[in-house]
């Protein structure tokens, strides 16, 4: 069982390989780029946002049963996404399932009026994609700031976390045999 990864054709491109490197460093597991016809719905007009949870359900829907996938799947869009009750996410796991998503929307700079640098998009769609991957593979929310599978609420917060998981979340996931 492999971890799989879906790049959207509408993300931002020249970034896949870093990202799927950076993250195998993270976990320790190589994940693999795969490609799917997948249709992203769930737009809010209202918001002018898409619902996560519904692009999980087509994810679940689609693709774990259509090409019966082995192994965890992140998508990687870079549609903004929010879930009731919160303005927005970076991303969302659902573990029972082995879907998840990582919006780049809100992760490079120019989202903040920053000067635009593919570095800076690389390492917060890679922390946040092994964020995901790692609830994915069985992992909690941790109180370490540090660590990957802290809970980020801003993108201060998600830079403050490092390329890394804290000694316990990596006991952990190799307790758990990755899943």
């Amino acid at each position: 069982m492999g971890i799989n990864i879906l790049w959207d054709p509408q993300a931002p491109g020249g970034i896949e390989l870093p990202v799927v490197r950076m993250i195998a460093m993270i976990l320790g597991k190589k994940p693999a780029l795969v490609e799917y016809p997948f249709l992203i719905d769930g737009y809010d007009r209202n918001r002018d946002q898409h619902d996560a949870q519904k692009i999980l359900d087509r994810l679940q829907d689609t693709l774990t049963r259509r090409y019966d996938i082995d192994g965890p799947l992140l998508l990687v869009t870079s549609r903004d996404l929010y879930v009731n009750g919160f303005d927005f996410v970076f991303g969302l796991a659902r573990p029972p399932c082995g879907v998840a998503i990582v919006s780049t929307a809100r992760l490079g700079n120019d989202y903040y009026d920053r000067v635009p640098d593919d570095t800076d998009l690389i390492d917060r769609t890679a922390k946040e994609g092994a964020h995901e991957l790692g609830h994915l593979l069985g992992l909690d929310h941790c109180p370490d700031p540090e660590c990957v599978m802290f809970r980020p609420k801003t993108l201060d917060e998600l830079d403050r976390k490092r390329k890394r998981l804290c000694p316990a979340c990596r006991e952990a996931l190799a307790s758990l045999g990755g899943r």
